[in-house]
């Protein structure tokens, strides 16, 4: 995808991409983090990090009652729950998913897989220099596009799911014998939980059931992104992820186990999300929050770095086509509720987004009316 340098600060074309040795080769070499990778000051430094013991706040969900089958105190509960969550927290931990554990352990066994194979066969599977800055797809870390960005401590196997036709299967590792078929059958159940939430989402502020489903269009985007974070030596001063909210509708995260890493910024503090073996992290992006004209709030989140230890997740991100449009729904909007986003196009925003992200900024304030 070009990117539309219009909207958004001119970055020197002689530094668009700039492809760096992977993290996990800095950490395996035992270097320090380059100046490249340090923070800034100012970047969310003055809020409050929320000890551990206190993130058992996050709202967790049991999506299993979400269902539109006959009512129950238990789904009217967690209908409340979900609407609370979404508009509060942004992000809630679901169980009651049906995805089984055997699948959950296939698929983070397939992802240490891939990133325990040697450097040069990672490489098989690199995105090229010469990749238009907005087609991803591939293994790597952050390519340099600005003087002034700060990159992230990880590594990362970017892969386009869905439409099939416009998959790079040749970027599909193999080795790990069985990760195709692995993640075929987890993007299939995944994408049945996504859709189980964004009808529940609607239902729980007076929509029909696919109203949100209806922007996404039949056939969505569909992105895997297998992020690795290796050790790091400077966690006070590195980034696993700068803080971000997320670009797209919907993300459902699978955690490491064991390694805990991400943290959300809720009423200016940041939140550890403790680990949930089996859960699934239910994140909300940008483009729900157009749709819900604010309802539903995109949530500012970041992964930290750990001296030890490694961390694995998987991340999938649902979002419509880059020719469509979204816009708030119309049923939100009334006198008292005054519409509070424009109509966007998809690729536009995306380019808005990609943009403001390295500048440690929102995009969605650019689609407020």
């Amino acid at each position: 995808m070009d990117v539309n340098h219009s909207t958004t600060e001119e970055v020197p074309s002689s530094s668009l991409p700039t492809l760096l040795k992977n993290v996990q080769e800095l950490a395996i070499d035992g270097e320090k983090p380059p100046p490249r990778y340090l923070r800034k000051d100012g970047d969310f430094k003055e809020n409050k990090q929320v000890p551990a013991q206190e993130s058992l706040s996050v709202p967790i969900i049991d999506i299993s009652c979400l269902s539109p089958n006959p009512s129950s105190s238990d789904k009217e509960d967690e209908m409340e729950k979900l609407k609370s969550a979404l508009s509060s927290w942004g992000l809630f931990q679901a169980i009651g998913h049906s995805i089984p554990k055997s699948l959950l352990d296939d698929i983070q066994d397939v992802s240490k897989q891939f990133f325990d194979l040697p450097t040069e066969e990672k490489q098989r599977y690199a995105r090229s220099e010469e990749d238009e800055i907005f087609d991803l797809q591939g293994y790597g870390s952050d390519a340099i596009v600005s003087d002034d960005q700060v990159l992230n401590w990880s590594d990362r196997l970017y892969l386009l799911i869905q439409p099939q036709e416009q998959r790079k299967l040749r970027l599909w590792p193999d080795p790990p014998t069985y990760f195709r078929r692995t993640l075929n059958e987890y993007s299939v159940k995944a994408r049945s939980v996504a859709e189980v939430i964004l009808k529940a989402m609607a239902r729980s502020i007076g929509l029909e059931e696919n109203s949100f489903i209806n922007q996404l269009d039949e056939q969505p985007m569909v992105y895997g992104r297998f992020n690795y974070y290796p050790p790091c030596s400077r966690p006070d001063l590195v980034y696993g992820i700068i803080a971000h909210s997320d670009g797209v509708a919907i993300t459902i995260l699978l955690q490491d186990p064991e390694v805990e890493g991400l943290q959300v910024l809720k009423d200016d503090q940041w939140i550890n999300v403790p680990c949930m073996p089996g859960a699934l992290l239910i994140n909300i992006g940008d483009q729900v929050e157009i749709m819900s004209n604010g309802i539903f709030k995109s949530p500012i989140h970041r992964v930290v770095t750990n001296k030890e230890r490694e961390r694995l997740s998987l991340a999938m991100f649902y979002g419509p086509k880059f020719d469509k449009e979204i816009e708030p729904i119309a049923g939100l909007i009334n006198e008292t509720n005054p519409r509070m986003f424009r109509k966007v196009n998809v690729k536009d925003y995306l380019e808005v987004f990609f943009h403001k992200y390295l500048q440690g900024e929102r995009a969605i304030d650019w689609a407020k009316v």
